[in-house]
């Protein structure tokens, strides 16, 4: 089978076995009443809608993963076959935790076990962040600065910082019908186009991550406005994590899902500097980000998520064309959007306070 062909049938059977499992998790929610129901707040959604959307993401990735092992189409010589177990591991405990999360409304000291736990099992396997492109050009590898295991501490460190950090970006993007779906679509295509650069063609990453693509893609379907179920605890982890550990095996793309993400982990961080500077709990969820905020001055949902998706798209295709020197400088033009977006905004939510 020629690469491009494989590539074909690996997005479009995961997209169709999410399409088809989906509908299935949708009765499966409203038989166990795991459902979200609408109750002001941060709660934008006007009608009970299911949660678990992130089983049938899991359930259709993983069963496209069997599909090409079955085949001899998964495993090439630059991936640990290990690694890739433990991470569908890691991911089924996102999951469990997710199931947990949506039925039982878990305190945040409870459900972020979920993640972290995930986290350390694939850095246990040895997924490790080792080097990262150089902006002038090459590859820093980073094992050359430390001796013994204060690298083996330090790469564990920075793996688990890394991974947190992309779980948590999704999971609180995830406010509006279908964003955080359609911005881990752009993250996941964007870095199976760069994973091109690095590995063979038709390669374990490239394959994964494609075949986590389609799954979205199917699951997207049912998440667009307005969204017949939700992507859930399990989902919105699951959507980063997995973008995060292959960002790393697929040959360390770390800046190209930093500039994807970028706007979203932009806004997290506004998010946190703002609650630290108003003295209030920084886990404690509100409805001061980007998506919400744009809500608040007139935009419509499908609107916001096109807005959003463009930014991300834009940049990830940044991270396709251009040199690393190039992505950095795209790192600090992001940070002046998201600069004049909130100056933006707050001029407009003040203006309509007014009329």
């Amino acid at each position: 089978m020629a690469n491009y062909n494989i590539f074909i049938f690996v997005f479009l059977i995961s997209g169709l076995l999410s399409f088809i499992i989906t509908r299935l998790v949708i009765f499966i929610a409203k038989r166990w009443q795991i459902i979200d129901q609408p109750q002001g707040g941060r709660k934008i959604h006007e009608r009970a809608t299911p949660l678990l959307g992130g089983l049938a993401i899991y359930i259709a990735f993983a069963i496209t993963a069997w599909i090409l092992w079955q085949n001899n189409l998964l495993f090439d010589i630059r991936v640990d076959q290990q690694i890739v177990f433990w991470f569908f591991v890691a991911g089924l405990l996102l999951v469990i935790n997710g199931i947990l999360d949506d039925k039982y409304k878990l305190p945040a000291k409870f459900s972020i076990w979920g993640p972290v736990l995930a986290s350390l099992v694939v850095i246990l396997a040895g997924l490790k962040i080792s080097y990262i492109t150089h902006p002038s050009g090459g590859v820093l590898y980073l094992d050359s600065f430390f001796v013994g295991n204060a690298w083996f501490w330090l790469a564990g460190a920075l793996t688990f910082i890394w991974l947190m950090a992309m779980t948590y970006t999704t999971k609180l993007l995830d406010g509006i019908d279908g964003l955080a779906s359609s911005i881990g679509l752009i993250a996941a295509l964007v870095i199976f186009a760069v994973s091109l650069s690095w590995d063979v063609s038709g390669s374990t990453t490239s394959l994964l991550i494609l075949g986590f693509a389609g799954a979205l893609l199917g699951f997207l379907i049912w998440n667009w406005h307005p969204a017949k179920i939700f992507l859930g605890e399990g989902g919105s982890t699951l959507i980063g994590f997995t973008l995060g550990v292959l960002a790393i095996i697929s040959g360390s793309k770390i800046a190209t899902a930093l500039l994807v993400m970028g706007l979203p982990i932009l806004d997290i961080i506004w998010v946190i500097l703002r609650r630290m500077r108003q003295k209030k709990a920084i886990w404690r969820g509100d409805s001061g980000h980007l998506h919400f905020r744009l809500l608040r001055a007139g935009f419509s949902q499908q609107q916001i998520v096109f807005f959003l998706g463009f930014i991300s798209l834009l940049f990830g295709l940044v991270s396709i064309m251009f040199t690393t020197r190039a992505k950095i400088g795209a790192l600090a033009i992001l940070l002046a959007i998201m600069f004049l977006l909130t100056y933006w905004l707050n001029f407009k939510t003040k203006q309509n306070e007014n009329t």
